[in-house]
């Protein structure tokens, strides 16, 4: 397996790469909200099948997980956001509350986590991060030597209450993309993935699909 650096987290809030903090915390995923932007405007969505990271700071565990479900909602039950008919400038100016009054969450599946020792691992960690952890985006380099191996793979094919398939094959995609369409890379994910789902060839044919179709 091949080693990642842990990261080292600044003290600022809004260093480059911080778009979260945890507000829900389980075994196998978590959910974050984003960090309100400084400037009127809504909290940018970490993409479906982007690679994010939170760490356990009792153990020293560094968290990596699949965002796997996006969503904008106001801050509270009661009040439903409802059609303006304006513009994103137009709501800057005449309804600038607005943005006040919408979060912006995301839940992301654990994928496996790098030690205290800088070691990596492709199954569940002992815990969690825990409530009120930052979340940053993972780098291109952290994503490319995590996903040397493809044990992730199981991970993401265990996920429930999401399109795995669709997940499987977003995941792939950017990290055929971010290693500049590498096919020998390509081929063992696909030999490991043929593995995984030899009892479902439609759902292999459809993630294969996806990335192909890049």
């Amino acid at each position: 397996m091949v080693r990642v650096p842990l990261p080292q987290f600044a003290t600022d809030d809004r260093e480059p790469g911080h778009i979260g903090e945890v507000i829900e915390t389980a075994t196998t995923e978590f959910v974050a909200q984003c960090l309100e932007p400084e400037t009127l405007d809504f909290p940018a969505m970490p993409p479906f099948g982007s690679w994010v990271k939170a760490q356990d700071e009792e153990s020293g565990n560094l968290i990596l997980a699949v965002v796997t479900y996006v969503t904008t909602c106001p801050i509270d039950s009661v009040h439903r956001a409802r059609a303006l008919g304006m513009s994103l400038e137009e709501l800057r100016e005449q309804q600038p509350q607005i943005f006040a009054m919408l979060k912006t969450e995301f839940r992301s599946a654990i994928a496996g986590f790098i030690d205290s020792q800088q070691k990596p691992f492709q199954y569940l960690p002992p815990r969690p991060p825990q409530i009120h952890q930052a979340v940053h985006k993972c780098t291109a380099e952290e994503v490319l030597s995590f996903t040397t191996e493809f044990d992730f793979l199981r991970m993401l094919l265990q996920v429930s209450d999401v399109p795995t398939e669709a997940l499987v094959g977003s995941v792939l995609r950017d990290i055929y993309q971010l290693r500049k369409c590498d096919r020998s890379w390509l081929v063992a994910a696909g030999r490991a993935l043929s593995l995984l789902m030899r009892d479902n060839y439609d759902g292999l044919k459809y993630i294969l699909g996806q990335i192909h179709s890049v």
